[in-house]
């Protein structure tokens, strides 16, 4: 994921730096670790901020970003929002990251959770029928995408039992119900390392997971983020904030994707452009140009 990333001048460096704040070989586990050494939480969630940001700071000696740019996130990508939107330093996003996951791969083995996503069905007749099942519907994520979060035996029972409304339920391969009351002593201890971090006013508009408004005090984007940890995140009602903002290009960070794949979706009509390698910078350079001219 990162090998690529690390040819270019000064990236090493900046990613060793990383590595001391999280406690782990971010660069050997970004670069020759396997699939199984990467997929425990604990290691992602700070892995995902530090690819995020490291590719940001290239981005940005490549390209000017427009000065109506409008900065979002989704769950742990926040925290890498934050720092894009100059909320937080990308030091300080790398190590709230590390706590973050830690914390929350600790919760996980409390009790036995997981979660499924569930792909088609009209938002508020999933969201009855999860509750009917004790699950959450931790994110709403849009185009027709819903992940519940639960314990174990209730997800298996409504992977087995895929109302007719759906298209498809899926159990993923995760740790926990992430975004549910599960995740409480996660967020306890976020909240501790969160005092010892200083914030600004963020300098672009951010939006929050929590309704997707924009958020204009660093001291609340904070407390979102630590909140967020047990809150449903509302990747849909972002995307409805960008719409009404008139975004017309979207530009992913690694590892990238995911939401691109949602922005088209349900974004229609605006370029897309997902930074997963340097050979992505002139793609991404150009789709924000023209939004800048539009």
């Amino acid at each position: 994921m990162l090998s690529p990333w690390l040819e270019v001048d000064g990236t090493r460096e900046r990613l060793t730096t990383w590595s001391e704040l999280a406690g782990l070989d971010l660069v050997a586990l970004g670069t020759v670790a396997d699939a199984d050494a990467i997929k425990d939480t604990s290691v992602t969630q700070p892995l995902v901020v530090a690819a995020s940001l490291l590719a940001y700071e290239v981005l940005t000696t490549r390209v000017t970003l427009p000065d109506d740019v409008v900065v979002a996130g989704h769950s742990v990508g926040e925290l890498a929002a934050a720092a894009v939107a100059g909320v937080l330093t990308a030091d300080d996003a790398v190590a709230l990251a590390a706590v973050r996951g830690r914390e929350m791969a600790a919760a996980c083995e409390i009790a036995p959770t997981g979660m499924a996503a569930i792909m088609g069905g009209e938002p508020d007749d999933v969201v009855a029928w999860l509750a009917e099942h004790d699950l959450t519907a931790a994110n709403m994520n849009g185009a027709g995408q819903i992940v519940a979060a639960g314990p174990v035996d209730a997800i298996d029972a409504a992977v087995a039992e895929k109302p007719d409304f759906v298209r498809k339920v899926i159990k993923l391969k995760v740790a926990g119900a992430f975004h549910t009351s599960y995740m409480a002593t996660a967020q306890e201890a976020l909240r501790a390392k969160a005092k010892d971090v200083t914030v600004a006013d963020p300098a672009r508009t951010l939006l929050s997971n929590a309704d997707g408004t924009r958020v204009t005090g660093g001291a609340d984007v904070l407390e979102r983020l630590v909140n967020q940890v047990t809150l449903p995140v509302r990747w849909d009602l972002c995307m409805a904030t960008m719409k009404e903002l008139g975004v017309h290009a979207t530009a992913e960070l690694p590892p990238a994707g995911a939401l691109t794949g949602l922005a088209k979706r349900e974004l229609t009509g605006t370029t897309t452009a997902a930074l997963k390698t340097p050979d992505d910078l002139a793609k991404v350079a150009a789709a924000l140009t023209t939004a800048d001219e539009e």
